[in-house]
């Protein structure tokens, strides 16, 4: 009998527990696998943290969002925070503990559900020995390799649900409503959430924008009787010559910047050029919360089932990607090659513009 372990690792998001129903009872049913649950991401492998996962452990939990097991973004092996004698933070190299855990654990193979974070840290181990199975997991649809991420669809459907919302008080006082969402460095979230919510104006990385641009869209469309604006901009989206707005630096994160802000500098610049009345709606976390869609609950339960099945056959530094239909068996190392941006010649980006929408370009 193998035993393997499974964990979930970066930030949380709808699916990972759907993921882990499939990881256990396709392990258990399919293959008479032993499953152990790590828990918060890696640091359950240098804290020793874990417990049994068995078929009952999992029932009913498909529909919950979060994840049954922690997730940690904050726990890097290679760059592990500790504090000193003196209570200063400090950071230390704790991939053999990792080794040892999975040792001890008698582990046959490791499944790290998480996004580009955990999967360079999964690629990584794999160089140094561990058997290693990726599944990609990120709200930002980031990750190379796959055509979509699990958590994605459902980070869509709040922006969507909120953008729906807005449009009535938009509507009823005639101002102008800038909704920022997050996706980090790529704008997949903002471009998705904005045309399904018709959004008039959307704001991503890849397009770096024109305050002034935008402001005179906007002020055109109050000329032509539009008595209120819908503005979606991305977290990471900058103005043309300027930088990402940072909102704080976590040293001990994979991903050190913390992006936030950005709505608030164009809601500002829309007042000042235009003379409009404008709010900014900042939805963050939301994102990240609540039941995954049946899209998501169905993609990762594929995904999970592939990752067992990938244990089985020895497939050890790969990843399950959905390709068109089908799932098929990707590197780590695609993976993290580099991020997934929306490029130019993005046929949305076409079908966005025909319908009106304004990038700010």
């Amino acid at each position: 009998m193998k035993r393997i372990g499974v964990l979930s690792g970066g930030g949380d998001c709808p699916g990972i527990n759907a993921v882990i129903h499939a990881v256990v009872k396709r392990a258990i049913l399919n293959h008479g696998f032993e499953v152990v649950g790590i828990l918060d991401g890696f640091e359950g492998m240098v804290e020793e943290k874990w417990r049994s996962l068995n078929y009952n452990d999992v029932s009913g939990i498909m529909p919950l969002g979060g994840t049954i097991l922690g997730a940690s973004n904050r726990a890097n092996p290679f760059h592990y925070p500790v504090c000193d004698e003196k209570g200063k933070l400090c950071f230390e190299d704790r991939s053999a503990k990792v080794i040892e855990t999975y040792e001890k654990l008698k582990l046959d193979a490791l499944i790290a559900i998480g996004g580009d974070g955990t999967f360079h840290v999964a690629e990584k181990l794999s160089t140094m020995g561990l058997q290693i199975v990726g599944v990609p997991k990120t709200i930002d649809n980031d990750l190379n390799g796959t055509d979509l991420t699990f958590g994605f669809d459902s980070a869509v459907k709040i922006v969507t649900e909120a953008i729906d919302a807005l449009h009535t008080t938009a509507q009823s006082h005639h101002r102008v409503m800038v909704v920022e969402v997050m996706g980090r460095y790529a704008g997949w979230i903002a471009l998705y959430g904005g045309i399904a919510g018709g959004g008039d104006v959307i704001l991503i990385p890849e397009i770096p924008f024109d305050l002034a641009k935008v402001g005179e869209f906007i002020r055109k469309r109050q000329q032509a009787g539009k008595r209120f604006s819908i503005v979606v901009v991305a977290e990471g989206a900058r103005p043309q010559g300027g930088d990402m707005v940072v909102q704080k630096i976590v040293k001990e994160s994979h991903d050190q910047i913390r992006l936030g802000g950005i709505g608030h500098v164009v809601a500002q610049s829309i007042e000042e050029k235009t003379g409009l009345e404008a709010r900014t709606v900042i939805l963050g976390h939301l994102q990240r919360g609540g039941s995954p869609t049946a899209f998501d609950r169905i993609l990762a339960t594929r995904f999970g089932a592939k990752a067992v099945d990938l244990v089985a056959e020895g497939m050890f530094g790969y990843f399950p990607a959905l390709r068109g239909k089908d799932i098929v068996p990707v590197t780590l190392k695609e993976a993290i090659v580099s991020l997934k941006v929306v490029p130019l010649d993005s046929p949305l980006l076409d079908v966005a513009r025909s319908m009106g929408t304004y990038f700010g370009d």
